[in-house]
């Protein structure tokens, strides 16, 4: 695949890695992603901005080749220090022998540790700063824990285009290369996906970056994973929502059921809801990739957890999802739990274990000796109730 223009000298260079199938050993990756790299041709000098992934250093260079001589880039912009972004600046400041290479002061250190380059090839830059490319202009953001402490943003004055390298980001590698060719609702649903797995856990941080980037006024933001956008009011839009907080009034119910009693009670729950008006998502767990269960932790404000005991705990499968509310530091303000057991309880004390030091709520708790009967099921509409109430506060 070739690489595209975003202005006049300001190329997309990076990698569509179509078949990677993981991230961090825990995210899955059903469309793949893409490390999107970019250059950017001044009259004076050339600089690109992040690196691809391990194992696609040479058709990163094939690229920057079809525009300019790899061996002439004069400045490497590392906005972050993981690998899928940085790896490769090493790789490139070996074949440009005068580079140097870019980042914030914590971003210095990181590649010393990280990537072993030398520290007279690092220039330090901060908020103040600007790169005379000629003609080009580059300035800087201060955007640390996002999602990494050495994270920072850069801007082209002149095209008003906006790399943020993760923030903003999405895991992708279809043919288009813009949100509105792939479709913006589609596009905003992986986005949406990848904010709730890499940026949830760092809200606060996210609403001063939101910021910073609406007083910029991009005209273009092009992240390093993903589609980029074209109208960034779109994704500007949803990212103030997923930042602050904003609750839809709806539950997710997530399940898991060996002998059927979980099922009956997380099935009444919703049913009871459902004729209340309430907007529910329900997921068997043994079956539902992870990510769309923190998908909808984003701006769901009721949790629902049926699971049966399992040799004194809970069930695995469901330890594993109510950790991810606490891992993720979800929004999430009201949790409920439906369990059932045959000769010894212990999943409720699990579960609550696994949420000490989060701030959910739980609303309340119905466990439940073999099969649910009419008193479980009576209890089940009381909370019903309760979680209605909730919602209509919202």
């Amino acid at each position: 695949m070739g690489t595209i223009s975003l202005a006049p000298n300001v190329f997309w260079v990076g990698v569509k890695h179509h078949d990677r199938r993981l991230f961090d050993g825990l995210i899955p990756l059903p469309h793949g992603t893409s490390y999107n790299a970019y250059l950017i041709v001044g009259t004076n000098k050339i600089a690109l901005i992040d690196s691809v992934n391990p194992g696609f250093e040479g058709e990163l260079v094939e690229k920057i080749s079809q525009h300019v001589d790899p061996s002439k880039i004069d400045y490497v912009i590392m906005n972050h220090a993981e690998p899928d972004h940085a790896n490769a600046i090493k790789h490139i400041m070996t074949l440009a022998k005068n580079a140097k290479m870019v980042a914030g002061a914590k971003g210095r250190d990181a590649a010393i540790m990280y990537f072993d380059i030398d520290p007279e090839r690092i220039m330090v830059v901060d908020e103040s700063s600007k790169i005379d490319l000629g003609g080009k202009t580059l300035s800087f953001v201060d955007a640390p824990w996002l999602h990494w402490p050495e994270t920072m943003f850069t801007y082209l004055e002149e095209d008003k285009i906006l790399f943020p390298c993760d923030f903003f980001g999405s895991h992708l590698a279809v043919g288009a290369f813009y949100a509105d060719e792939y479709g913006n609702d589609l596009s905003l649903d992986m986005a949406k996906l990848y904010f709730a797995e890499i940026m949830m856990p760092f809200r606060k941080p996210g609403q001063n970056a939101v910021e910073k980037v609406k007083k910029l006024g991009p005209k273009v933001i092009a992240p390093s994973h993903g589609v980029l956008w074209r109208d960034p009011k779109i994704i500007l839009d949803e990212y103030t929502k997923w930042t602050t907080e904003r609750f839809e009034k709806k539950v997710m119910i997530v399940y898991v059921s060996m002998w059927g009693s979980s099922l009956k009670m997380a099935k009444a729950l919703q049913e009871t809801l459902v004729k209340k008006g309430v907007s529910v998502n329900i997921f068997d767990l043994t079956v539902t990739e992870i990510g769309h269960v923190a998908k909808e932790l984003v701006d769901t404000p009721v949790v629902v957890i049926a699971a049966p005991t399992v040799l004194g705990g809970v069930h695995p499968v469901a330890a594993y999802a109510t950790l991810l509310v606490k891992t993720l530091r979800a929004p999430t303000k009201y949790g409920v739990v439906l369990t059932s057991f045959g000769w010894s309880g212990g999943a409720v004390k699990q579960i609550q274990s696994l949420l000490d030091g989060s701030k959910l709520e739980v609303l309340g708790v119905v466990e439940v000796k073999g099969p649910p009967k009419k008193a479980e099921f009576d209890k089940i509409s009381d909370l019903a109730d309760k979680i209605k109430e909730k919602l209509d506060q919202l």
